[in-house]
């Protein structure tokens, strides 16, 4: 696994752009896993300076999310797919049919979640997954707990992780209370994955990635176990080690 310190969040941003832009322009082709949230707003925006000073080109690559809000709209201001064309789709040239998220709405859930899987499966794997972590070390929605699944499942949101989401929504009863979630296991089966973190919040889960200690109550700790793990942090997000 391999650790990048950063000053800043403006830095990390531009670090982690360069990371997805290597492996688009090593294959046009890639399929991209992505994330939401606050952490990878910035690299997006590099990314899309990117594309409009053309030195990257989108229009042949396939991208997967990590997950949804299970009950809301695609076109809800506070869905996972607004929030990916509003941030990033829209700005660039990729094909918005190439570009999958879970659907929150599906009547069969449990099938969405195999659905998904098996597109992620038919579409050869991730190249590179990015991923953020909470303050509990979750990724994606896997929040710390006694097991995690390793597929794509329906999972209750903790307390925290709503607290923590509620900043988008007007009102904490507004916060879905479950969403879909890749599982830790495909997650772990991207060919490459990137992690991001900034700020002090996130300081005793980033020092739990490098703990030496794989646990299911830091669920990214697993990273330990990756082929090719970059963990990019600004100072803030690494007082906690030793580096």
């Amino acid at each position: 696994m391999k650790l990048i310190v950063v000053e800043n969040y403006e830095e990390l941003s531009k670090v982690a752009a360069q990371e997805y832009a290597n492996v688009i322009k090593e294959n046009p082709k890639a399929v991209l896993g992505l994330a939401t949230g606050g952490s990878p707003i910035g690299m997006y925006k590099e990314l899309i300076k990117m594309y409009e000073n053309k030195e990257l080109d989108f229009s042949n690559v396939t991208t997967v999310n990590l997950d949804e809000y299970v009950g809301l709209n695609p076109e809800h201001e506070q869905s996972y797919r607004h929030f990916m064309n509003e941030n990033l789709f829209k700005h660039i040239n990729v094909d918005i049919t190439k570009t999958f998220v879970p659907n929150g709405l599906a009547e069969d859930l449990a099938a969405q979640c195999k659905e998904y899987d098996e597109k992620i499966k038919e579409l050869g794997g991730i190249d590179v997954q990015l991923l953020g972590i909470g303050n509990n070390g979750h990724i994606a929605f896997n929040e710390p707990d006694t097991e995690l699944s390793a597929g794509t499942h329906v999972i209750s949101l903790t307390q925290n992780t709503i607290e923590a989401n509620a900043r988008f929504f007007d009102n904490i009863d507004d916060v879905p209370k479950t969403a879909i979630t890749m599982g830790v296991g495909g997650i772990m089966k991207a060919k490459k994955i990137i992690l991001i973190a900034s700020g002090e919040s996130k300081a005793e889960a980033i020092k739990g990635i490098f703990s030496g200690k794989i646990t299911t109550e830091n669920p990214a700790s697993m990273l330990q176990m990756h082929r090719d793990a970059v963990v990019i942090v600004d100072k803030d997000a690494a007082k906690l080690l030793n580096y």
